[in-house]
Parts: structure tokens; C-alpha cells; sequence
């Protein structure tokens, strides 16, 4: 195969992703689909390799399709799948993320037999559990968390299966919209499939096999060549969580361990001393963990290597099982992004110790809330606000954007689409002054958003980095810490805590969200004074800062 159709196939199979995933953001319902292009899309093949992934949409999600594949195949042999036939999961323990993400795979046969597989992934607008909008940060297992899917048909060639469309009505509050989402999920593997049809039809069965394994090796050969960058060793570090929302006053941490060899280059990341899993939602699948740990690697090696399978070979990722970062039965694991942020944390301090020229201080990171009707008729707005990124040599953090793999590019939304569905006003949106830690080079700014509200609701939070601070690098100091809080109809601002579930807000209320700065790193008084003077000009710092 020549190095141009080695070429055209690589990029016609990332383009069958990105179609099937722009397909999903644009036929979808929610707000949080449609506004946030919160969507992955994958192409497997029968193996369950990761071929290709939409990048425009989430950065990493994918991985849970690639994760969760051997469970459908384990249940439904592929060999009894029909042309048409379309299936969904969400169990967290066999690949999935949690409850409201809906994992959808599609066989492409070939020749009577199954070759490849499209897949589709979106947070569903609600599948019941503790509240609406599948945010359940007080869950203390699985089963509050709401409907579980194992393996099944979710449709024919003929269309959805009557009897499971008729179970996730029966699960959710917004059913409409919900299977407003999965024929959004059917269509987005429908268009991929057609892609990879066509693909099968241009290069036969044998030369797109040939131009997959190429593209695989291609990329392996980049991954570990990037990793030879990284000099050989064993580098470690720790981070910890606030609290599991529960029982605020035991401490929780996610410890990891890297060895660096080269020859071979190659990278294992164990994760071994990491806390055990919990009976409160600041546990996590291992898919989402997988996904965390190599998104942080990637991070430090060329940004331009593609993400397939060729990648994860040279990435060896250790998961203790029934630990925070691989949660068995029934503990929950909808508080997922606690963890793997974590994870993601201790992977950067622990590489920015193996490379300091790349390194970077401790960010602050999504807040998750929902906000939601409190009865029927049910209107739910899920969104995020980011934190501050941690300074890097050379540079400061960016302001309000967080450092995240497993959302969309939009996922802040506008504020007059969010207007326009739910009864609130968006009063402010702004950066926060001083928030970014101070250093040589300053952590980015947080953010504070006012929502006002026009209607009775309720107010459901997932936070962490809010009550300990994302500490400064080589003598920076932390960034700010963030919050929740509640405005009262005097004018009393009230601070919730991090994780708090359908606290109950009065129409003329307000729910503030501030999220926490990064980190500074480098002394402070080591920052060059016309940076200083143009941070006071620009309103970043004031006077009173600590420069």
C-alpha cells in the first residue's frame, strides 16, 4: 500500500467518526447534546481495537466504547448479530461510564460476517435515580444512580425495539427527550456504517484490514518514538480528593506510579496505593480511568499522534481492582470525573517532575451541576463551569477552561439557547480577579456565573478542588478555591457544599458557581513587572495581589 492510500484511509476513517458524531450533536434533543457537542463516535473492528475516533466532539470518551465492545460481544456472539441490528449498554462494570451514558454499537458485515463496528455515545438527557439529570452525588451505591443496562438489541433494520423503548420512558423523566437522543445514537452508527460500507467497497475486506493494521503500526511507531522523549526512570506522586460528599472528614487519594523504560519506549502507569472504592459516588469505571491515565501521558508526547489502538500499546495502564479508579458492583460510579481527575493530576505532577521544561502546576477543574424542574413537567439544564489551568514554564494558565478530556467543545453553553428552555436568567458571567495562583508565571483565572431563577428548582452539585487548593509548582502558590453558593431573596449569599443534591431554590433565588484558579509556578516575586502591570491593567490582578 502506497504512503498516499495508506494516507486517504487514515483520514476516511477518522472522517467516518466525525460524521457520525456531528450526525448525533445535530439530530439529538437535550440542550446539553445539541448546544455542548457533547458526542463520541468510534470505528472498532471485530476484535474490539480502536480504529478511529471523533475529535471535534469529546476528546477521549471513546475509550468506553472500545472498553465496553468485549462485553457485548461476550453476551451477543457476533455471529448471531443481523445486518440492522443495533445494541446499547451503560453498565459502568463492563466498560461503561455511568447510569445516563448510553454506549450504541452497530455490526458492519461483510461477506456474511461481521468485520468492523460503529459506536455512538451521549449523556442522555435523564434516566432516573436520585435526581433529574443523571447527577447523584449522594448515591451510596449504584442502584440510586438510576436504570442499568446490560448488553441488549436496542433496535432492527425494522427500528427501536418496542419493549426497550418502552423501558427507558418508563425510567425517565423526560422520555421524549431521551429517545429523542437514542435515534440521534442509532442514526450517528447508521452514517459511520454507510462510511465504512463504502470503504469495503472501494479496497475490498483484505486491503482495508491491510490499511488499518498500517494505520496502527503508524501510530505506535509515533507513540513510542514521543516516548523516548521521556527520560527512563520510575516517578510517583499523589493527589487528593476533598471529600466523598458523605463523610467529609475522611481523606481519599489517588496515588500512581511511572516507569519510563526505553529500550523499549515504553510507559506503565500503575496506580496501585490508590484508595479503595466507596460506598459514595467519587468512585469510577475503568474505562474512564483508562481514558484519564492516557489522556495525561499524551499530554507530555506530540500532540498530532492519532488516537487508536497503535497508541494504547505503547501505554501499559494498571487499574487496582475494586479501588476509586475501578469500582466493582454496586458501588457507584457516577462521580466519576473526581477521581479521574485526580488521576489526571498525579500524572502530571509525576511527569512534570520526569520533565520539568514541560511542566505544569495543579488546575482547577469542571464543576458539574444540574438544575431541574422540582415536578412535572420536568426542564432540566446539565452544564459545567472550569476551573483555572496551572502555569507551565514560559507561560500562564488559561483562564476558565480546565484541563478535560470526556466533554464536548461547547460544553459551557450560550446563554440564550439555556434562556430560551428553562425558566432562569443568566444574570453574569466573568473572570475572577486574583484567583490564579500567583507565581513567575500565573495560574489561570476561575470563573463566576449568576443564575437567577423565574420558577421553583431544584440545584444539584458534584465539585471537588473547593475545599483544598490546587497547590503552586517550584515555590508558586495555589490557586483560589471556588464554590457553590446560594443567594437568598434578602441578598444573603449562602455557601453550599461541593456535593449537595436537589437543594431547593425559590423563583427569585440565585445560584452562584465560582470555580477554583489554577496554580501559580515559580516564585512571585520572580514575575517579570510588565507582566504584573499588564495583569492590574487587564483587571486578571489587583493591587492589593500578592506580586
Amino acid at each position: 500500500m502506497t504512503d498516499l492510500t495508506a494516507e486517504v484511509l487514515r483520514n476516511a476513517l477518522v472522517v467516518a467518526a466525525e460524521e457520525a458524531s456531528i450526525v448525533v450533536v445535530r439530530s439529538a434533543y437535550s440542550t446539553f447534546i445539541v448546544e455542548g457537542s457533547d458526542a463520541s463516535a468510534a470505528i472498532l473492528d471485530a476484535g474490539g481495537r480502536l480504529i478511529a475516533h471523533s475529535m471535534a466532539t469529546t476528546l477521549m470518551n471513546s475509550m468506553a466504547l472500545r472498553v465496553a465492545l468485549p462485553s457485548l460481544a461476550e453476551d451477543v456472539p457476533p455471529e448471531t448479530m443481523r445486518p440492522g441490528d443495533v445494541y446499547v449498554l451503560n453498565d459502568a462494570y463492563r466498560g461503561g461510564v455511568h447510569t445516563n451514558d448510553l454506549l450504541v454499537f452497530r455490526p458492519v458485515h461483510w461477506a456474511g460476517r461481521v468485520v468492523y463496528f460503529t459506536a455512538t455515545m451521549i449523556h442522555v438527557s435523564d434516566l432516573g435515580g436520585l435526581s433529574a439529570g443523571g447527577m447523584a452525588p449522594l448515591a451510596t451505591d449504584i442502584y440510586l444512580e438510576g436504570l442499568q443496562l446490560p448488553p441488549v438489541r436496542l433496535a432492527t433494520a425494522d427500528g427501536i425495539e418496542p419493549a426497550i423503548e418502552a423501558v427507558l420512558r418508563a425510567n425517565s423523566r423526560t422520555p421524549d427527550k431521551v429517545m429523542g437522543d437514542v435515534r440521534a445514537l442509532v442514526a450517528g452508527t447508521a452514517v459511520a456504517a454507510a462510511r465504512v460500507e463504502s470503504l469495503l467497497e472501494e479496497y475490498g475486506e483484505a486491503g482495508l484490514a491491510a490499511g488499518v493494521e498500517e494505520y496502527l503500526d503508524y501510530t505506535e511507531a509515533r507513540t513510542r518514538a514521543a516516548l523516548t522523549d521521556l527520560p527512563p526512570g520510575t516517578y510517583q506522586a499523589s493527589y487528593p480528593i476533598d471529600d466523598d460528599g458523605i463523610d467529609l472528614d475522611t481523606p481519599h487519594h489517588v496515588h500512581v506510579t511511572i516507569g519510563v523504560t526505553n529500550p523499549p519506549a515504553a510507559v506503565v502507569v500503575d496506580f496501585a496505593g490508590t484508595g479503595p472504592q466507596v460506598p459514595a459516588a467519587i468512585n469510577a469505571s475503568a474505562s474512564q480511568s483508562l481514558a484519564a491515565a492516557v489522556f495525561a501521558v499524551r499530554c507530555f508526547l506530540d500532540p498530532t499522534i492519532p488516537m487508536n489502538e497503535g497508541c494504547l500499546r505503547a501505554i501499559d495502564v494498571r487499574l487496582p481492582e475494586g479501588s476509586l479508579l475501578n469500582a466493582r458492583r454496586p458501588f457507584p460510579c457516577g462521580g466519576r470525573y473526581v477521581p479521574i481527575y485526580a488521576a489526571m493530576e498525579a500524572v502530571f505532577q509525576a511527569l512534570s517532575d520526569a520533565m520539568p521544561e514541560r511542566a505544569i502546576a495543579a488546575s482547577g477543574i469542571l464543576q458539574p451541576f444540574s438544575i431541574a424542574a422540582v415536578g412535572a413537567p420536568y426542564w432540566i439544564h446539565l452544564s459545567y463551569d472550569f476551573g483555572g489551568v496551572g502555569a507551565r514554564p514560559g507561560l500562564d494558565g488559561p483562564d476558565a477552561t480546565g484541563v478535560h478530556f470526556g466533554i464536548g467543545r461547547n460544553s459551557v453553553p450560550q446563554v440564550e439557547p439555556v434562556e430560551s428552555r428553562c425558566p432562569l436568567i443568566v444574570e453574569s458571567i466573568e473572570t475572577i480577579p486574583d484567583s490564579g495562583g500567583p507565581g513567575r508565571h500565573r495560574g489561570g483565572l476561575g470563573s463566576r456565573t449568576v443564575y437567577r431563577f423565574l420558577a421553583d428548582c431544584h440545584v444539584t452539585t458534584r465539585g471537588d478542588r473547593l475545599r483544598l487548593a490546587p497547590p503552586g509548582r517550584d515555590g508558586g502558590q495555589p490557586g483560589r478555591l471556588g464554590g457553590f453558593f446560594k443567594r437568598h431573596l434578602d441578598g444573603r449569599v449562602e455557601r453550599l457544599a461541593s456535593k449537595v443534591n436537589n437543594v431547593r431554590f425559590a423563583a427569585g433565588e440565585a445560584f452562584i458557581v465560582e470555580t477554583t484558579g489554577g496554580a501559580g509556578l515559580g516564585v512571585p516575586a520572580e514575575r517579570d513587572r510588565s507582566a504584573v502591570r499588564e495583569d492590574v491593567r487587564a483587571g486578571r490582578v489587583t493591587r492589593q495581589s500578592d506580586y
